[in-house]
């Protein structure tokens, strides 16, 4: 048991305090970490797993990146590719979702691909998502070295 961030050797305890908030394998320093971004940036912990899947397949992402209107809760900027993990896609009203549409809109005009993928996909299938995610950015690879 290692620390996915650092490689640093977990103990029982910090495994069972990471696996038990995050669900990934984190020391306690970035645990604290993502305790705060959790706290001061609303991140949904599946966020935080997708991140650390998409790290383990080879991705460099950016967890948290403010694309200077709003946080993203992950970016590929390498593709342009902006991932949204919708936790209350369940209550979504139509204000909501034209204020989405409208993001998207602006993101587009930006060159960004903007994605949602809920929660409830990373909780229960997140190796299938990283997977699909990985087929995305090959399709957004093959599009930008055309143009």
């Amino acid at each position: 048991m290692t620390c996915i961030e650092c490689n640093k050797k977990l103990d029982y305890q910090d495994h069972k305090v990471s696996m038990d908030n995050l669900g990934v394998e984190l020391c306690s320093e970035h645990v604290n970490r993502m305790m705060v971004l959790i706290e001061k940036r609303n991140t949904p912990k599946e966020a935080i797993q997708l991140y650390y899947g998409l790290k383990d397949a080879g991705v460099t992402a950016m967890l948290e990146w403010w694309d200077g209107t709003k946080s993203i809760d992950i970016a590929i900027s390498r593709v342009k590719l902006n991932i949204i993990i919708d936790s209350e896609y369940n209550m979504l009203t139509h204000e909501q979702a034209i204020n989405d549409l409208e993001k998207t809109m602006h993101s587009f005009k930006n060159g960004f691909t903007t994605i949602r993928i809920p929660h409830v996909l990373i909780k229960h299938y997140l190796k299938e998502t990283v997977t699909n995610i990985l087929g995305i950015i090959d399709g957004l690879r093959v599009h930008l070295k055309a143009i």
